[in-house]
This record gives structure tokens, C-alpha cells and sequence, in this order.
């Protein structure tokens, strides 16, 4: 048996593995092939795996099954696969999101005790090795503080989702009151902050509560209605970073040097960005967004080495501070 037709076989494995097994359909859709060469993998699936069992479904289809555990031992996972788990779950710890850091935590430990000891052992040794050797993966620098009884609560409360009481203290609160609100997701950035509405106020906006500024947080049993056109990708693009001002959302346009055009091209600055690269070698990048103060801590890292063409309250902010002393670009 050739190896790619051995991978095929331990592919329809994996299918046969389900509670429902495979059919003669689902193997010609899945691996592109003719009924005839999906008759054959049938019975070579037979031949390797004598477990493997036939069956008519309830639509009058026959199907073919591998109980559990049959082929658990091929599909054991690679170490890379169980670094980039642990990975994962540092990146949200470092994020600020405990609560699915922990689930992440949790599965890679049903994942390794359903490996046999005998294969665990080398894995564990070849995930150690990986993850020191992406050590440099690791994120520095300043992050929000956290608080694993507000972070548990809110994803609860998404999960439902179900109203929120939280004990918050705004930028203009001398001390923290309490709110009940209506949780739809959290935006990552410097500081994290959780999209709610207040069903309390009569514009039905979505505002934004910074999660470290919330003192308690209680899951209440109070499920509400979501609004189903709310979609948070399209959402988050309204701003630069995490901060949203209506009366900021406008077209922005950038136009960096010659010399920082081809760094900058590799920035990734809005996900409906439009790039365009000039005769002269500078760069123009434009997008449309809110959130100047965000956009001024990002383009002061980069100096002189950029122009802000559009909006005009933007370049008022940025452009008469660009230092040309920076030793590099971000």
C-alpha cells in the first residue's frame, strides 16, 4: 500500500470512528473519488480494522462503523499539537481570559490521559522540548490586571447569555455603583473592556466597561434576547483599537516614508485596510475607523517616518510631535 492511500485509509478511519460510521456518499465527497474506489476503501477498511462493522441506517443507507477505541492509538496527539495547546492557553492567560485559559488547561489533560502510557511519555518529553524552544513566543510588556470571579461570570454570562450585575466604577464615578447589564462580547486590546447594553437607558447603545474596573460581578438567571443582526467582527472594525466614538468614525489616511514603507507594509493596522504604494516609495494606507487617542499611541511609535493626511483633528494631535530620533520602528 502506497503511503498516500495509507493516510486515506486512517482518514476514512477517523470517519468510521463516529457514533453514525460512514457511507459510500459521504467517502466519494470527502476524498473526490468514484463509487468504485469508494467500495474498494470499504474494503480495505474491513481488512486492516476486522472490528469495523456494516450497517442499514434508518434511511436505508449502509453505513460502515469502528466501535470506540478500535483506532484511538493511531490519532494519538503529536507533541506540536500539544505545544501549540499550551500555547494557546498562555496567550489567553497573558489576554486576560482565565476562565478559557482554564478550559483550554483542562483539555490538554483529557487529552493526554486518553493516551496510552507508552506513547504519553515520549510526547510529554517532545512538548517540553518544543515549548522551551518557543520560548521567544512568549508576549512582555504591560497587561491588565485580572479577576478570575469577574472573568468566570462574564463568560457564563455570555455563554447564556444571561444578564449581568456588575460592581463598576466609571471614569466619572467617585466610587463603584451597581449595574445590571446585557453582556455581547469583550474586545481585546492595552485594557480589556466587555460590550454590554443597559437595558436601564433608552438609547439602547452598546457601551464599553473596562473589565479591570469592574470590583464584582454576579451571573444572574435572567436570560435575555440578543440582538441577532449584532455581529462582532463588523463591530470591533468601527475602531482603531478597542475605544469606539461615533463623531470620530470617519475615513483616515496615513502616507508613511520611503524608508518605513516597506516595514509598514507588513502591518496589518485594520482589517478593512487599503494599501497603495506610491512612485516614490512612501506608503499610503487607508481605513476607516474611530478612536484618535488609540491611533496616536500606535503613530507616535513610528517618529517622523509617517504623515497623517486624513482627518484633520487626527493630524492636529500627531503631526507637530513626530520625533526624528527614534532608534527603530515598531
Amino acid at each position: 500500500m502506497s503511503f498516500a492511500k495509507a493516510v486515506d485509509l486512517l482518514q476514512l478511519a477517523r470517519l468510521a470512528n463516529g457514533r453514525t460510521g460512514v457511507s459510500l456518499a459521504e467517502i466519494e465527497e470527502e476524498f473526490a473519488c468514484v463509487r468504485r474506489t469508494a467500495q474498494r476503501m470499504t474494503q480495505a477498511l474491513e481488512t486492516v480494522f476486522p472490528d469495523a462493522e456494516a450497517y442499514v441506517d434508518y434511511e436505508g443507507h449502509k453505513r460502515w462503523r469502528i466501535p470506540h477505541g478500535k483506532v484511538s492509538e493511531f490519532f494519538a496527539p503529536t507533541a506540536d499539537q500539544l505545544a501549540a495547546l499550551e500555547l494557546a492557553k498562555e496567550t489567553l492567560t497573558n489576554a486576560g481570559l482565565t476562565s478559557e485559559a482554564k478550559q483550554l488547561s483542562d483539555l490538554g489533560g483529557a487529552v493526554k490521559l486518553l493516551t496510552s502510557d507508552r506513547r504519553r511519555a515520549g510526547i510529554e518529553a517532545d512538548e517540553e522540548a518544543l515549548l522551551e524552544a518557543m520560548g521567544h513566543a512568549a508576549r512582555p510588556g504591560p497587561r491588565p490586571a485580572t479577576n478570575s470571579q469577574v472573568d468566570e461570570a462574564i463568560a457564563d454570562a455570555l455563554k447564556g447569555p444571561f444578564r449581568l450585575v456588575i460592581l463598576y466604577r466609571g471614569r466619572n464615578d467617585d466610587t463603584a455603583r451597581e449595574r445590571r447589564i446585557e453582556p455581547y462580547g469583550i474586545l481585546l486590546g492595552t485594557r480589556r473592556y466587555l460590550i454590554a447594553r443597559d437595558p436601564s437607558r433608552d438609547d439602547n447603545r452598546l457601551r464599553h466597561f473596562r473589565i479591570e474596573d469592574i470590583e464584582r460581578a454576579v451571573l444572574t438567571e435572567e436570560w435575555f434576547a440578543r440582538d441577532p443582526d449584532f455581529n462582532l467582527a463588523e463591530y470591533s472594525a468601527r475602531s482603531f483599537g478597542v475605544f469606539q466614538n461615533d463623531r470620530e468614525f470617519k475615513p483616515v489616511h496615513w502616507r508613511f516614508t520611503p524608508k518605513a514603507a516597506p516595514h509598514a507594509a507588513r502591518y496589518r493596522f485594520h482589517p478593512d485596510q487599503e494599501i497603495v504604494e506610491n512612485p516614490d516609495g512612501s506608503l499610503d494606507v487607508r481605513f476607516t475607523a474611530s478612536g484618535h487617542l488609540e491611533m496616536c499611541w500606535h503613530l507616535y511609535a513610528w517618529g517622523d517616518q509617517v504623515e497623517v493626511l486624513e482627518p484633520k483633528e487626527l493630524a492636529d494631535l500627531v503631526n507637530e510631535h513626530r520625533r526624528e530620533d527614534f532608534p527603530g520602528l515598531p
